[in-house]
Parts: C-alpha cells; sequence; structure tokens
C-alpha cells in the first residue's frame, strides 16, 4: 500500500543566480562532504555487530535516506529551472527579481524582492512571485495602489519604489 500524495500546483521554474549558486553549494555540501560522513558512520556502527538494538546504525541509515532524497530533489530542480540574471526591458514595472518598496495604510514603509519557491527568506524580505504578495506585485508601477486579502484582514499598499539593482 503506497501513500498518496495529492498533485501539488508546481511553482515558479525561476531563481536568481544567488538562488541557484545557493542550491548548488548545498548539493555539494550534501553530496560530498555530509554523505560520506554518515556513510562512514553507518559503515563502523554496522560492524559492531547487532543492527536491530544499534541506534547509532539506526539513525545514520535514517539520515541517509533523508540526504539522498534532498540531493534527489536539488539534481532535479536544478536541471529544471530557468535562471533570471537580467532585469527585464521595462524595468518600471514589477517582474521577477525586483526589488519592491511598499508603504502600507499605516505608512510603514516594506521591502520586498520577487524571487522563486527555493529563495524564500522572510529575514532578508525576499517573497515568492507565487505568493498572494507576489502575484499581486507583478506588473504594477510606482504609486500603483492595490489592496491584498490576507488572514488577518484587507492590507492597502502603494508601490514607492522598484529597483532591479542589488538591494
Amino acid at each position: 500500500m503506497s501513500r498518496y500524495r495529492p498533485q501539488t500546483k508546481p511553482g515558479a521554474k525561476y531563481i536568481t543566480p544567488e538562488g541557484e549558486q545557493a542550491l548548488k553549494d548545498e548539493l555539494h555540501q550534501l553530496w560530498k562532504v555530509e554523505r560520506p560522513k554518515v556513510t562512514q558512520s553507518v559503515s563502523d556502527a554496522a560492524a559492531l555487530g547487532d543492527r536491530s538494538e544499534n541506534a547509532e546504525y539506526i539513525y545514520g541509515k535514517k539520515r541517509l535516506r533523508e540526504i539522498d532524497r534532498r540531493v534527489r530533489y536539488l539534481s532535479k530542480r536544478l536541471e529544471e529551472i530557468t535562471v533570471v540574471n537580467t532585469a527585464p526591458d521595462d524595468t518600471s514595472k514589477i517582474f521577477f527579481g525586483a526589488y519592491v518598496t511598499l508603504e502600507d495604510d499605516t505608512g510603514q514603509e516594506l521591502r520586498y524582492r520577487l524571487v522563486g519557491p527555493d529563495e524564500i527568506n522572510p529575514q532578508k524580505g525576499y517573497i515568492s512571485i507565487d505568493s498572494p504578495m507576489g502575484k499581486a506585485l507583478l506588473g504594477k508601477q510606482v504609486d500603483a495602489e492595490f489592496e491584498i486579502n490576507l488572514a488577518q484582514g484587507t492590507n492597502s499598499y502603494v508601490v514607492v519604489d522598484i529597483d532591479y539593482e542589488n538591494g
């Protein structure tokens, strides 16, 4: 009997050069550094004898499965993504990779960057173009006003600045 996994809507296949490098670095770390260490510790634990009660062996095998699953995902994802490393022709509108400054209805300024789903980082202000905010921002220009319905209620925003350079 297999586990049913409902089909998920595929996310955007775009990524920034920095995001691609981060995925490549993670893949290298897992495959060339972490996996050999875990493989060696599993081998050492297996040499000790009874594997059924050997926690080091059991948890090592579990960690190997986790690493292999992530390596498969990263390898497949790196093959299918498109790296966007140039600004669009019309930089007066918001598209993938844009740094956007917004002002909410309280006058507070917020700064976001539209990135792919692999690069989401709330601390840096990186939001996915697939998110409700990302979808609402696409195609907007400076001084555009829009509302977005969130779980907390409806919020109003005004686009203050659009930039495609580093921050």
